[in-house]
C-alpha cells in the first residue's frame, strides 16, 4: 500500500470533497481520483460515497480513515525522532484539555515548554472531556488530563489533582447574602443557575448530586462554552457551579468573584493524566508529561491554582 495514497485519502475525507482536496494537496483532480482507485482496489471495498455535495466515507472508509491518521501520525513522529540532532527532543506532541484546565495550566504549561524544549512543537486540543477521551482512543492525542479512572479504559492513567467545586457568582451579586461563605445544596437549588449541558461530564455529576437529595435544579440557561458561560453570570444572569480554575485567566486569579463551598455535599472532581502505552510514547511525549506533571504541581504548591488537592 503506497503511504501516498493514505495521505491523499486521509485528507480527502477531511476536505470533504475531491476537488477541495485536490486544492490543498495541489494534485489534479483526475490524478487524484485514480490514486482512491487504486487504494480501493487494494483494499477490495469501496471508501468513499460521491454525491453532487461531495464524499463522505462509506463503513470502512471511516474505519480505514482512524488507522490511517493514527499510522501517518506514528510516521511523522518517527521521521522527527530520526532527523533530530544528538541530546535534542524534538517532535510533536498533541495534549488535549478541558476548557477549565486550560485556565488553570494552560498558558504556564506551554511557557515551560517553549523555555525547556524549544524542538518540540505543542499541539494542545481544547475540548469537552468525552470528546477528549474518544481522541485518545483513536490515537489522535498523546496526552490528555481527564475526569475520570476509566474514560480510556486500556490507556495508562495516573491522578493528578482533586478539585472542589464551587457556587461561583459576582461580589456585587445579591442573589446570596455577602456574609455567606458556605451554601447548602438546598439552597444552591433555588438560586437560577447557568450550566453546561447534559452532554457535559461536569453538569451529570453535579445532577447527580443534587438527585440524591431530591432536589430540582433551577437552570435558566445551558451553555457549553466556558468563556461564554462565566461572562454570563459575571453579568448578573446568574450563577454557576464550577471548580475555582474557572475564574483563572493565564493561571492568575480574575477578580470580581464570589466562591461559595457547599456546606452539606462532597462536591469534588478528580483530573487523571492519561497518556498513549509505552511502546508509543515518543520522548518528546514522555518530557512533555513530565513537564505538565511539574507544571501542576507547581501551581498547585504556590497557591496560584486554588480549590485543588494534589493526589
Amino acid at each position: 500500500m503506497d503511504l501516498r495514497q493514505l495521505r491523499y485519502f486521509v485528507q480527502i475525507v477531511e476536505s470533504g470533497s475531491l476537488a477541495k482536496a485536490s486544492r490543498q494537496l495541489f494534485i489534479a483532480q483526475p490524478a487524484l481520483s485514480q490514486h482512491i482507485a487504486k487504494l480501493e482496489a487494494e483494499v477490495g471495498k469501496p471508501l468513499l460515497i460521491r454525491t453532487a455535495k461531495g464524499v463522505t466515507p462509506t463503513e470502512n472508509g471511516t474505519a480505514l480513515h482512524h488507522h490511517a491518521r493514527f499510522m501517518l501520525r506514528q510516521l511523522d513522529q518517527a521521521l522527527s525522532i530520526a532527523r533530530q540532532e544528538p541530546g535534542t527532543v524534538h517532535g510533536m506532541v498533541s495534549v488535549g484539555l478541558a476548557a477549565t484546565t486550560v485556565c488553570a495550566v494552560g498558558v504556564p504549561f506551554m511557557r515551560r515548554i517553549r523555555e525547556k524544549f524549544p524542538g518540540i512543537v505543542l499541539n494542545v486540543v481544547e475540548g469537552m472531556s468525552g470528546h477528549l477521551a474518544q481522541m485518545m482512543r483513536m490515537g489522535q492525542l498523546d496526552l490528555a488530563i481527564l475526569f475520570s479512572r476509566d474514560a480510556v479504559p486500556d490507556l495508562p492513567a495516573e491522578p493528578l489533582v482533586e478539585e472542589e467545586l464551587f457556587v461561583m457568582l459576582p461580589e456585587d451579586s445579591d442573589l446570596v447574602p455577602p456574609r455567606r461563605v458556605k451554601l447548602s445544596c438546598t439552597d444552591t437549588a433555588d438560586l437560577p443557575l447557568i450550566l453546561p449541558t447534559g452532554i457535559h461530564g461536569l453538569r451529570r455529576r453535579i445532577a447527580a448530586e443534587f438527585e440524591q437529595r431530591n432536589l430540582a435544579l433551577h437552570v435558566v440557561a445551558e451553555i457549553d462554552s466556558l468563556s461564554l458561560l462565566m461572562t454570563c453570570v459575571r453579568d448578573g444572569m446568574g450563577a454557576t457551579i464550577k471548580p475555582m480554575s474557572a475564574a483563572l485567566l493565564e493561571g492568575r486569579m480574575r477578580e470580581g468573584w464570589r466562591t461559595l463551598a457547599f456546606s452539606d455535599a462532597e462536591m469534588k472532581r478528580p483530573n487523571f493524566l492519561y497518556s498513549v502505552d509505552r511502546e508509543r510514547l515518543t520522548p518528546a511525549a514522555a518530557a512533555v508529561r513530565s513537564e505538565l506533571r511539574e507544571t501542576v504541581k507547581q501551581l498547585v504548591n504556590s497557591g496560584t491554582w486554588k480549590g485543588v488537592n494534589l493526589l
